[in-house]
């Protein structure tokens, strides 16, 4: 794949039938991103509790939250879920497979998280993005992102996340 088929992304709304190819596509991307940044123990955890189809349809029927797919041809390569928080709207995640990265697919996926904030009357984008996940900090950070904060959260079974809090004002 090249940097022209970023023309072939398409971005659209997850749809219940795409379920259980985001779980499965949140495996591939997490075991491979992960590993050198948390416990393979806590990425099954966090995978486990995040990555349900109840938990990703009971998001998916709520009027302040999107789940968007990024699609090239019939494939699934990425997605991208985000919510309202008062006037800031939450990127709360964005993946892309490591085969289609560093192509533009995730800049157009902020693109999109960006362009929902402007529509829904928010001042700006936030996101937390762990401490030493030094690739995207970069990338956040080429996009108009700047650390805020940081943020140490207790996540349940015995796991944490130690997090910078990035923000991008609109």
């Amino acid at each position: 794949m090249t940097a022209s088929d970023s023309r072939c992304l398409r971005i659209l709304p997850l749809a219940a039938e795409d379920i259980g190819a985001l779980i499965e596509l949140a495996g591939v991307i997490w075991r491979q991103h992960y590993p050198d940044m948390i416990s393979v123990d806590q990425i099954e955890y966090m995978l486990a509790e995040r990555y349900t189809p109840e938990a990703v349809r009971a998001q998916m029927c709520r009027d302040d939250a999107w789940w968007d797919k990024a699609l090239i041809g019939a494939r699934m390569i990425g997605f991208v879920h985000y919510e309202l928080s008062g006037c800031v709207m939450m990127l709360n995640q964005v993946y892309v497979h490591q085969d289609c990265q560093r192509q533009g697919h995730g800049g157009r996926l902020l693109a999109q998280v960006e362009k929902q904030a402007r529509s829904s009357a928010c001042g700006a984008v936030r996101l937390k993005v762990n401490k030493r996940n030094f690739n995207s900090i970069a990338a956040y950070r080429k996009h108009g992102y700047a650390v805020v904060a940081t943020a140490l959260a207790d996540i349940g079974g015995g796991f944490f996340m130690d997090d910078y809090v990035m923000e991008k004002t609109l």
